[in-house]
């Protein structure tokens, strides 16, 4: 059944959406962490610390961190591969171009492909800077991870790869949700403005959210 339903066209746009839900609710949750930055060093990196306490005593040090990042690559890999798989069968059905034009998509629609590769590679690039530290612009200090980001959005590229990043987050995310809506059967004629809406509103914030924290280390709010 498994098999039947992820061979199917209408499987692999549900696992798309689905997985696309799960990473959705961890950006929300992650933004509102990395704001925490804004209350100083000792905040920020005693929520780094309590993230991997979580669930203690039941769950030994980190191990609910790692859960999440199973569930998280999980989710990426079940998102990029269905989406992959999903643009091949969409080329195969129509080999040749339409003989007429088709209506122009929005920019966000006609971005997604692109803007998921970026956003893969900005994940690794973000997990070797910030997490294990490969490519990190300073000294890379485990367990000080307020100082780390404002290393990181110390240097113009820092910023640069960030802010691209994120604006196409924001994208991904606008276009995403609602055609998530679409496919999980939650969209209608009546629901359609107001899951439009919701997406937009979404996007906007997630993106600003994200963003406030390179804007606050390189007006010095954040030093």
């Amino acid at each position: 059944m498994a098999r039947t339903v992820w061979g199917s066209t209408v499987g692999k746009k549900t696992v798309m959406a689905v997985s696309g839900l799960i990473m959705l609710l961890y950006l929300v949750v992650h933004m509102i962490g990395n704001l925490k930055i804004y209350f100083g060093a000792a905040e920020f990196n005693h929520y780094a610390h309590w993230l991997r306490t979580l669930g203690e005593p039941f769950m030994h040090y980190e191990w609910t961190l790692w859960l999440v990042r199973v569930v998280l690559v999980a989710a990426v890999v079940a998102h990029a591969l269905s989406a992959y798989q999903l643009s091949r069968r969409d080329i195969k059905a129509r080999p040749s171009k339409y003989v007429h034009t088709r209506p122009r998509a929005s920019y966000a629609t006609r971005t997604m492909r692109w803007g998921g590769i970026i956003l893969g590679l900005f994940i690794v690039w973000h997990i070797l800077d910030l997490t294990t530290g490969t490519v990190h612009s300073g000294g890379f200090q485990p367990g000080h991870p307020y100082q780390n980001v404002v290393d990181t959005f110390s240097t113009w590229y820092g910023n640069v790869i960030y802010i691209v990043a994120m604006l196409a987050l924001g994208l991904h995310i606008r276009h995403g949700f609602w055609s998530a809506a679409q496919t999980l059967g939650v969209g209608s004629r009546t629901r359609d403005r107001a899951l439009k809406t919701a997406a937009n509103v979404l996007a906007l914030l997630l993106t600003a959210g994200f963003i406030a924290v390179p804007v606050g280390v390189m007006t010095g709010v954040v030093s």
